[in-house]
């Protein structure tokens, strides 16, 4: 299966720890609210759907991070998810993570990798 590369965003639109960008995708036959977020220097992609109940994380549009600038929060749960990995770190996901998107930053661009 061939692999394309989808423009998301301009680099200079994701501050590390602030805002992210949203987007949508096709996983799964349908098509899905998704993400993009800098965080420790890197670029990271996730579906927008919290893994306790698959509604978006984001408390406004585009914000993803708690106060603090270090989480990922669900603004409807409370649940906190590592910004790196997507990984639950508390509340009510159970021990379930962000489902990633695979996400590559390059000459400036930032973007979504999708299969064929």
């Amino acid at each position: 299966m061939a692999a394309r590369e989808r423009l998301i965003c301009a680099s200079r639109e994701l501050v590390d720890g602030g805002d992210g960008v949203r987007f949508d995708t096709d996983w799964s036959g349908a098509t899905e609210p998704a993400f993009v977020i800098r965080f420790g220097g890197r670029i990271h992609g996730y579906l927008n759907r919290c893994a306790h109940v698959p509604i978006e994380i984001d408390w406004q549009a585009g914000k993803f991070f708690d106060f603090t600038g270090l989480y990922l929060v669900c603004a409807v749960h409370g649940a906190l998810y590592d910004p790196q990995s997507g990984a639950c770190l508390g509340g009510r996901c159970e021990g379930k993570g962000l489902r990633p998107l695979a996400v590559v930053e390059r000459d400036g661009w930032v973007y979504l990798i999708e299969s064929e």
